[in-house]
């Protein structure tokens, strides 16, 4: 699995998740998820079934949405994503169904533009995950949370 570097690194990327998780996201979220090329993405918990919001960065590739997974693969709202075959994005505005998740690995990080990859290697920010519009709900004004 990429994107860690031993035990140590990726025991330092779980605590930070974890903190981020509790602490960080519930303050910065809701602004970070307001700015251009930020939304949040709303998932169902895999046992409970509770709808969780995590921000998320992201990208566009063609029509498709990808997010960086500084934390790797194994975090929680990746794997409800992919359990549950997608999860809805809020960004600037808007509500996006996707579906289709694909976590991949890109060492080259080619969806991301060049003046963010340093940034995401320091990181080591080499996982992905891609998922595709649902087209019959791409388009709907979200309401304000």
């Amino acid at each position: 699995m990429s994107g860690t570097t031993g035990t140590s690194g990726a025991s330092v990327q779980r605590r930070l998740a974890r903190f981020n998780r509790r602490f960080a996201n519930r303050f910065v979220g809701p602004v970070l998820t307001r700015l251009p090329g930020f939304g949040a993405v709303l998932h169902r918990g895999r046992k409970s079934g509770r709808t969780y919001r995590t921000p998320v960065k992201v990208f566009r590739k063609g029509p498709h949405y990808v997010m960086s997974l500084p934390y790797g693969p194994q975090s929680d709202w990746v794997r409800n994503t992919v359990a549950h075959n997608g999860c809805e994005l809020r960004t600037l505005g808007r509500r996006i169904q996707l579906a289709d998740p694909r976590v991949y690995v890109d060492e080259q990080q080619a969806v991301v533009p060049a003046p963010l990859r340093p940034i995401l290697r320091r990181f080591k920010a080499f996982d992905f995950i891609e998922l595709r519009p649902v087209a019959a709900r791409e388009e709907v004004p979200a309401e304000r949370t």
